[in-house]
């Protein structure tokens, strides 16, 4: 079971026969370098860490897949310009079991913050991304979707705030849109999905400019279709 990884990971990038897919284990803004600091990981979460970590050639890397939930969390301490404290943000945490899978620890919920996702395609350079949780939606009348920054009368579209106190002091945008009240979870592709939800799918690939290639309905295996 012990090899040169190094050496194991060169074979493979040159076997035509053998796909190297790497996962990472942290969100974009735990990044050590690029994260809100200090409220990061230790290490480099971002696309570079396939590099430097298992020495892959930056050559060699095909495709970037983004994984985005339908809304956004954040486990621990530090400012979240989109955070919901009130029965919205509680009802996102119990019904997408929004718990730490090691510590257990309680995750805050928020509007879908598309600056954050904005600024992660900036580093990243995604391909596609999978969209999770649209399911945790459902029920809420009416959606909001942030869109950029605004700091001392300066917009911030995929960029952040140089320190944490600025991110504490910066004016969300937001995009009100109808929710939706159905049960997606059996759905099987986007026709599918209530006229609500194809919107929300939609205008988050308008402000992106980056095509979603999956949608997750809910926590199955098999809940998910192909956009």
């Amino acid at each position: 079971m012990f090899v040169d990884g190094l050496d194991y990971i060169a074979k493979a990038v040159k076997d035509p026969k053998k796909r190297i897919i790497a996962e990472g284990a942290n969100a974009c803004m735990l990044d050590v370098d690029h994260g809100t600091f200090p409220f990061v990981t230790s290490s480099n979460t971002t696309i570079g860490g396939v590099c430097t970590g298992l020495g892959v050639p930056p050559k060699a890397i095909e495709t970037t897949i983004g994984i985005m939930k339908a809304y956004t969390t954040r486990v621990g301490s530090g400012p979240f310009p989109t955070w919901l404290q009130n029965d919205t943000g509680a009802r996102l945490q119990k019904i997408g079991h929004e718990f730490g899978a090691t510590t257990g620890r309680p995750r805050r919920c928020g509007w879908l913050d598309l600056n954050v996702v904005k600024f992660s395609h900036r580093i990243n350079g995604y391909s596609s991304i999978n969209m999770t949780k649209l399911d945790v939606l459902s029920g809420i009348p009416e959606l909001e979707v942030a869109t950029h920054y605004e700091l001392n009368g300066r917009k911030l579209e995929g960029q952040m705030p140089s320190d944490v106190e600025d991110l504490g002091r910066i004016k969300i945008h937001t995009v009100k849109m109808p929710g939706w009240s159905e049960d997606i979870s059996k759905c099987k592709s986007k026709k599918e999905l209530p006229r609500a939800a194809q919107d929300y799918i939609d205008f988050v690939e308008k402000e992106l400019g980056v095509g979603i290639s999956w949608v997750g309905t809910g926590p199955e295996r098999e809940a998910m279709f192909l956009n």
